[in-house]
């Protein structure tokens, strides 16, 4: 089956400028536009102009860190954006609604592997918070209006093109320039680690399985989108290490509020809807990375040269 689809995303916000319309080079009958969710008004308009069929939402204000000091960024972009996305999805009979949740709303679970029936309602950082209210809100969507709507919760993705915020993206910067990179609980951490290729394949799978009424009395269904292999933050750092053929400088600290020792998703329930389950290796995953980090930023720098 062919959708018409909106995939919001975000992205730096240096890399386009205001209202310009870009047209992908490889996927035909595609094209990006820059618009914030906060504009109610300019969303409604976009829908009722493109008549879309399903809607993937990747935007987000994300990062735990980044809600411990600027919070008023996530009810701006989380909360009042995802309410005007809802209320498009709702007006325009969108056939399945895909949204972005966490695995940051386990909190400090400690039954794990993680399982989307576990109770998550003890949020330990703004970010997680903002997410679960997001997975509330789309609940009471699905059930009011019968919108076949998916929840995703992401653990850890990582890869190419990534953002630079990011645990895998930082160190590799810091290892390659021979500064220091800080590790929280000394390192003493476990990720289930997920390579963005995983994610996109399980995303398009899930496209095509919108829920039907399930036991919430909703056409409303959660999945947990990881590998299903936790790894030692130091051992991420030790795999970056070889990659760049460099040692990392570490600054060991203590465990900083919001965050949580372990990630680990239970996927049991994507296997049974897709047939597929995540597993590309932190090898292999952070090989690809480092390619395409030293392509890039030799690029990078061979346009600052030109520009100086």
């Amino acid at each position: 089956m062919k959708y018409r689809r909106l995939e919001l995303q975000g992205f730096c916000q240096e890399s386009i400028k205001p209202n310009q319309l870009l047209t992908s080079t490889s996927a035909f009958n595609s094209s990006f536009v820059q618009l914030d969710l906060v504009n109610a008004e300019a969303l409604q308009h976009l829908f009722a102009s493109q008549r879309f069929d399903v809607v993937i939402n990747l935007a987000a204000q994300a990062g735990v860190r980044h809600s411990l000091e600027h919070p008023e960024q996530y009810v701006s972009s989380n909360l009042v954006g995802f309410a005007n996305l809802l209320e498009c999805v709702r007006r325009h009979t969108i056939q399945h609604f895909l949204f972005a949740s966490s695995s940051s709303v386990y909190g400090l679970n400690k039954e794990i592997p993680f399982q989307t029936d576990q109770q998550t309602d003890a949020p330990v950082s703004f970010y997680a918070a903002t997410k679960k209210a997001n997975e509330a809100m789309a609940h009471s969507y699905a059930h009011l209006y019968g919108i076949p709507t998916t929840g995703l919760r992401f653990f850890t993705v990582y890869g190419p093109w990534g953002r630079p915020d990011m645990a895998y993206y930082s160190f590799a910067k810091a290892i390659a320039a021979g500064t220091p990179i800080q590790l929280f609980n000394h390192g003493d951490m476990l990720r289930d680690f997920t390579y963005v290729s995983d994610v996109v394949e399980s995303i398009l799978r899930l496209l095509k399985s919108a829920p039907q009424i399930a036991t919430s009395s909703a056409p409303y269904k959660l999945y947990n989108i990881g590998n299903n292999k936790p790894v030692q933050l130091l051992e991420m750092v030790n795999t970056l290490e070889r990659l760049l053929d460099q040692r990392a400088i570490l600054d060991l600290k203590p465990m900083q509020p919001g965050d949580v020792k372990v990630t680990f998703a239970n996927v049991d329930e994507l296997i049974k809807a897709t047939g597929y389950s995540p597993n590309t290796s932190l090898q292999q995953g952070l090989a690809a990375f480092v390619t395409w980090f030293k392509a890039y930023h030799q690029l990078e720098e061979q346009i600052l040269q030109i520009a100086s």
